[in-house]
């Protein structure tokens, strides 16, 4: 129990540190189509744009999801199941940021300087969020079982 008390407790902590970007960045995204400047997104881009809104939406439902589930299953017993929902909401949620992220820089890089280095930067920060959020974390994670016994479990 208190293993998952630990592992509740650390993943709130890199949930408090997403929670604020993807709702902020959220916020941006539902507000840009009101701005005078959205005119100049081209229509495939702008199915970039809605794209991109509806991974930001989906990634700020799953990046709070666990502070709901929390609250509805609180005294129930239920710190196993939860701890296990919430990581993978977590998790899913984290890599649509990314893509939301990426779709955003495009936008940007699009109404700014144009169609070709809109495509560089989407495709790079696409590229930078896979290697540093997925590729090295499973390196590690294979480092580590191979280098490493791994702890018992309970």
């Amino acid at each position: 129990m208190e293993r998952l008390d630990r592992n509740w407790n650390s993943l709130l902590q890199e949930l408090r540190v997403v929670q604020t970007g993807v709702q902020v960045l959220t916020g941006f995204l539902l507000t840009l189509p009101f701005q005078t400047r959205f005119d100049v997104l081209s229509g495939p881009m702008r199915v970039v744009y809605l794209v991109t809104v509806c991974t930001a939406v989906l990634s700020t439902a799953l990046l709070v999801a666990p502070v709901a589930m929390h609250r509805l299953l609180f005294r129930r017993h239920r710190l196993r199941s939860l701890v296990l929902a919430s990581h993978r909401c977590a998790y899913a949620g984290v890599l649509l940021l990314g893509l939301a992220v990426s779709g955003m820089t495009m936008i940007i890089f699009y109404a700014v300087v144009g169609t070709v280095p809109a495509l560089i930067a989407g495709g790079s920060a696409l590229v930078v969020f896979g290697a540093f959020w997925l590729l090295l974390p499973m390196g590690m994670r294979l480092g580590l079982r191979r280098s490493e016994p791994s702890p018992p479990t309970p």
